[in-house]
C-alpha cells in the first residue's frame, strides 16, 4: 500500500518550517512521499496580502526543489474556488484508490477541524498527523476536540482504508510562520534564513509582500 502524506495550506509564502514538517513526517511516518498542496483559496478566512495562487505555487516548487520524497501538487490550484480538504482527499483516492493518506497539520489548524466541510468524512478518507505549534492545544484536549468527528457513519470505510487515526509528531515546535515572513519583507528585513535562498530571490524579483506592492491574483 502506498503511504502518501499531504501538507496543505495557502503557503503564503512557503517557509523552512513547512519543509521541516514535511521532512519529519516523511521519516517518522514511513511515507513514500509528502505532497505540498497549495490551496487556490482558503475557505474559512481570506488570505492576507495574497500575491495569487500562481505565485504561491511557483514558490512551493522552488522551496521543494529536487528534494527526494517531497513533491508539489497543483490539484487545488487547478480546481479553483475555495479549497476544501475533503474534496481533495476524494480526488486523490479516485486516482490512487489503494493509497493510505495522512493529512499533516499544525495543532492550531487541527483544532479548527469541527468547522471544516464534512469533517467526519475526512476521517473516513485519511489519518491525521499533528505537529505542535507555539502555544498550541495540548494532546488530550486535541483528542477531545477531534473525538466527535471520528465517530461517524464512515467508520466502516475508514477501517477498510486504514484511515481515521490521529498521530502526534515527535518534533521540535516550529516557530516560523508565513505572517512572520511577510512582516520581515514589509520592513525590508532579510528573509533567506526563513524561506531559503530560492524563495527569497523569487519574492524579491517579483516584489511580493512589500508595502505598496500591487501584485495580486
Amino acid at each position: 500500500m502506498t503511504r502518501i502524506g499531504i501538507l496543505g495550506g495557502t503557503f503564503n509564502p512557503p517557509h523552512l518550517g513547512h519543509l521541516a514538517l514535511a521532512r519529519h513526517a516523511f521519516g517518522e511516518l514511513g511515507l513514500q512521499r509528502v505532497v505540498l498542496m497549495p490551496a487556490h483559496g482558503a475557505p474559512h478566512k481570506p488570505a492576507v496580502d495574497d500575491p495569487g495562487p500562481a505565485h504561491r505555487l511557483q514558490m512551493c516548487h522552488l522551496a521543494v526543489g529536487d528534494e527526494a520524497g517531497l513533491v508539489v501538487c497543483e490539484l487545488e490550484i487547478e480546481r479553483g474556488g475555495p479549497s476544501y480538504t475533503v474534496d481533495t482527499l476524494r480526488a486523490i483516492h479516485a486516482s490512487y484508490p489503494d493509497a493510505q493518506l495522512t493529512f499533516i497539520v499544525g495543532a492550531d489548524t487541527a483544532r479548527t477541524m469541527p468547522v471544516w466541510r464534512e469533517p467526519g468524512e475526512f476521517f473516513a478518507l485519511a489519518d491525521l498527523a499533528v505537529a505542535a505549534r507555539v502555544g498550541s492545544t495540548g494532546r488530550r484536549e486535541m483528542l477531545d476536540i477531534l473525538a466527535p468527528l471520528r465517530r461517524t457513519d464512515g467508520r466502516a470505510a475508514a477501517t477498510e482504508r486504514g484511515a481515521g487515526g490521529v498521530r502526534f509528531l515527535e518534533m521540535p515546535v516550529i516557530e516560523i510562520s508565513s505572517s512572520l515572513v511577510r512582516e520581515h519583507v514589509a520592513k525590508g528585513e532579510p528573509i533567506e534564513e526563513l524561506v531559503g535562498p530560492a524563495v527569497a530571490a523569487y519574492i524579491a524579483e517579483h516584489d511580493l509582500y512589500r508595502a505598496g506592492s500591487e501584485v495580486g491574483s
